[in-house]
């Protein structure tokens, strides 16, 4: 049986608007097997924009 931590990995979000702002996130491993993308806010760019999992 596959322990918490391999089935739902921390995983940081960089901002697509060139900012450098991350934010920080846990993903199903089972459900999103590939790269996780959310429309989030960026207080830098102050906006919302993309954020895509970066490894």
């Amino acid at each position: 049986m596959a322990s918490r931590t391999e089935l739902r990995p921390v995983v940081r979000l960089r901002s697509t608007a060139g900012t450098g702002f991350t934010y920080v996130t846990r993903k199903n491993r089972r459900n999103d097997p590939e790269r996780l993308t959310l429309r989030k806010f960026d207080p830098v760019a102050r906006r919302h924009v993309e954020f895509r999992e970066q490894r």
